[in-house]
């Protein structure tokens, strides 16, 4: 008896030791990994000048970080990141909990402004739904509602939330949240179907890894729609794939002509539909062909009967594509080093190099289903990040799949969650001030300030101005002022005033001189002039006023001024709101 107790603690003494030894192991390849990865940070800090990309530029984002607090900031994620390594959730919690973080964490980006003037033709178009309904925007669409290059669907969601709603932005921003954690579940699926449940989580996690895609969350755009439909339709497609039967390859066939008719860039992507079908030969050529001419037939019909009734418009936005859109890519261009390097976290790029050597040696040929939307992305030579957001998730399994090689669980995990951790950080804490110090967060707060106007001021009047440094049509800000505000908006436009440029044909924001963005601003007869207020958006504060806007204000005087003006875009949005001097006088008086 006491021989067997001393042998059971000296098993036990064994088993202690060994598992110390395995922390002490683990803890000192987190530390060397940190080293790593920390000094591959600071080198693009460093050399942030070469990152060129047209939104979030380091270069910028980072003018006013010293590298000691941008070191501070890292490391301080790096060490965070280590306790929260050392926990791990039953499958079902760390799917919800993951899902409810990506929702969470994109709601604090909520309060940057519109930095993309493309929001204004998407906002236009849902306006129309706002103000005369569904049918009026199914019939018209393309017509009376300019269509420029884009597809009809996302417009006409967000018209049906201002229609439903009232015309809210953070209505437009809970469904965009919304989508962004749907793609981050739909992510785990896809690894988890393909592979396994961690592999899956790693993706899903991972796409909190890239700081730029969290700032486009809030944005009224489409391109985390197309994310979300995109990534949809591949695990659609998938599961119809797994289940073999008829209802799940008539839902694949939906969702497919959902992904198509968000945007245009989506039919091309959606190539990988026949890869995941060929790489699922081992389920015999027969049933995939049978399954893969449903899903098929039903895209024919669905989207068919969209181009049946759509068709001079189609043919019109093709051409338009072939003769502008296509040809201007090759001038937007970003590089790989600034998308792949300082708007991805490194990390995932260097696993997702890494997966393509192990999947080389292991020839999965499953693995197609998630490198070919990167691949080919390569091949057409897509060099900004805007038009890449859709391939992201794609990316992220890549990642997942060369970080699954590391045989520690939670090693693992640590690379995941310091990834996550440091990419929010930057994102919060740099990306978020950044953009809340450029020259649009005069129109957000500018539309905020008028809000706070009494009831007699319903009515404001709208004055722009030619810019003085940007090509761009001017007018085009007005509708987003108009997403700010409850109040109405007239627009006051003037030939003599804005001028457009000769070479019009040729500019990366032609489509601002050739939609007319304001039309449904435009004064309207019978409209009660007394009372008003008048708005003059300019290009910087210290520019003279036209005579004719001289002659309007010379009895109004400027009760709010939003000058904040920045160096890193050309298009600039000062704002300057007058008042009635009569009003104002009885106010100061009371």
């Amino acid at each position: 008896m006491y021989n067997v107790n001393i042998q059971g603690r000296d098993s036990y003494r064994l088993f202690t030791s060994v598992k110390q030894t395995e922390q002490s192991q683990q803890l000192l390849q987190c530390v060397l990994i940190s080293l790593f990865v920390l000094a591959v940070l600071l080198l693009l800090f460093i050399f942030r000048q070469f990152d060129n990309n047209r939104l979030t530029s380091w270069f910028w984002v980072f003018a006013d970080f010293s590298s000691v607090k941008f070191f501070i900031m890292i490391s301080l994620g790096m060490i965070i990141s280590y306790p929260l390594s050392r926990f791990s959730l039953p499958e079902k919690s760390s799917v919800f909990a993951l899902t409810t973080f990506s929702f969470f964490i994109t709601t604090v980006f909520w309060q940057q402004p519109e930095v993309i003037v493309d929001a204004s033709r998407y906002f236009m178009q849902a306006k129309y739904v706002e103000l005369y309904g569904p049918g009026f925007f199914i019939a018209e669409w393309g017509n009376v509602i300019p269509a420029w290059t884009d597809m009809p669907l996302v417009p006409f969601i967000y018209g049906v939330i201002f229609w439903v709603f009232g015309e809210t932005r953070l209505g437009i921003q809970i469904f965009s949240s919304l989508l962004f954690a749907g793609t981050v579940t739909l992510t785990y699926l896809i690894g988890k179907t393909l592979w396994n449940r961690q592999l899956g989580l790693y993706a899903a996690a991972l796409l909190l890894g890239i700081p730029y895609l969290l700032t486009q969350v809030p944005l009224f755009m489409v391109d985390i729609a197309a994310m979300f439909f995109l990534t949809l339709a591949i695990y659609s497609v998938i599961n119809a794939i797994e289940k073999g039967n008829v209802v799940s390859c008539l839902w694949a066939s939906v969702v497919i002509t959902l992904a198509l008719l968000v945007k245009y860039s989506n039919g091309l992507m959606l190539s990988i539909i026949p890869i995941i079908f060929l790489v699922n030969y081992q389920k015999g050529w027969r049933p995939i062909i049978r399954l893969g001419l449903i899903v098929a037939i039903g895209v024919f019909i669905l989207f068919g009967i969209f181009l049946l009734i759509k068709f001079d418009v189609f043919i019109e936005q093709l051409q338009l594509l072939q003769s502008y859109q296509m040809p201007a890519l090759s001038r937007w261009k970003e590089s790989l080093s600034s998308t792949f390097l300082f708007q991805i976290h490194p990390v995932i790029t260097i696993t997702a190099v890494y997966s393509l050597y192990r999947v080389a040696r292991k020839k999965e040929i499953k693995y197609l289903t998630i490198c070919w939307l990167v691949i080919l992305t390569l091949i057409l030579d897509v060099r900004r990040i805007r038009y890449m957001i859709v391939i992201f998730p794609m990316l992220t399994l890549m990642s997942a799949y060369g970080l699954y090689y590391l045989k520690d669980e939670g090693l693992r995990r640590f690379v995941v969650s310091s990834t996550v951790l440091s990419s929010v950080l930057i994102a919060v804490f740099a990306y978020l001030p950044f953009l809340e110090k450029t020259s649009s967060i005069n129109i957000k707060q500018a539309g905020e300030y008028l809000d706070l106007m009494g009831a007699e001021f319903d009515r404001v009047d709208v004055y722009v101005q030619n810019q003085s440094r940007s090509s761009v049509n001017p007018s085009v800000i007005i509708p987003i002022l108009d997403l700010f505000t409850d109040k109405e908006l007239v627009y006051h436009f003037s030939e003599s005033v804005l001028n457009a440029p000769d070479n019009i044909d040729s500019l990366p924001l032609r489509w601002t001189w050739e939609l007319d963005s304001s039309q449904y601003l435009r004064e309207r007869p019978n409209k009660n002039i007394d009372g008003i207020a008048i708005v003059v958006i300019q290009s910087s504060a210290d520019k003279q006023l036209p005579e004719f806007i001289r002659t309007k204000i010379k009895y109004y005087r400027l009760r709010k001024a939003f000058n904040v003006t920045d160096k890193a875009f050309k298009f600039q949005t000062t704002v300057k709101i007058y008042r009635p001097v009569s009003e104002l006088n009885i106010e100061e008086k009371s």
